[in-house]
């Protein structure tokens, strides 16, 4: 799921989509990019579970999906979590005085 939002591009229409239901369309006046490029990149995003999609007449219409966003949303933090510790070890080891005996 998270190798999807690698791509800016993509986490730029999520973010749309955040705002509320938007087409594939919509989103590419919205966006820099083509119609064409943005249906390939909510095509990635349905599939990982991320978006969903329906049909409104003769347009489809794509929406986030709350709880995988909400389960990304965790996996990410907890991420985060993990670099802080490690980073924070790191000072410290880099910050502890040299504890070996001077050379003579």
């Amino acid at each position: 799921m998270c190798a999807a939002l690698g791509d800016p591009t993509r986490w730029d229409v999520l973010t749309q989509l955040g705002e509320g239901a938007k087409s594939a369309s919509a989103l590419a006046r919205e966006l820099p990019v083509s119609r064409q490029a943005i249906g390939k990149h909510l095509e990635v995003l349905r599939e990982v579970g991320l978006v969903e999609s329906e049909q409104r007449g003769r347009e489809v219409v794509y929406s986030a999906v709350g709880a995988r966003l909400n389960a990304l949303a965790r996996e990410l933090d907890r991420i985060g979590r993990s670099w802080e510790t490690r980073l924070l070890r790191i000072k410290e080891l880099a910050e502890r005085p040299d504890e070996r005996p001077p050379r003579s």
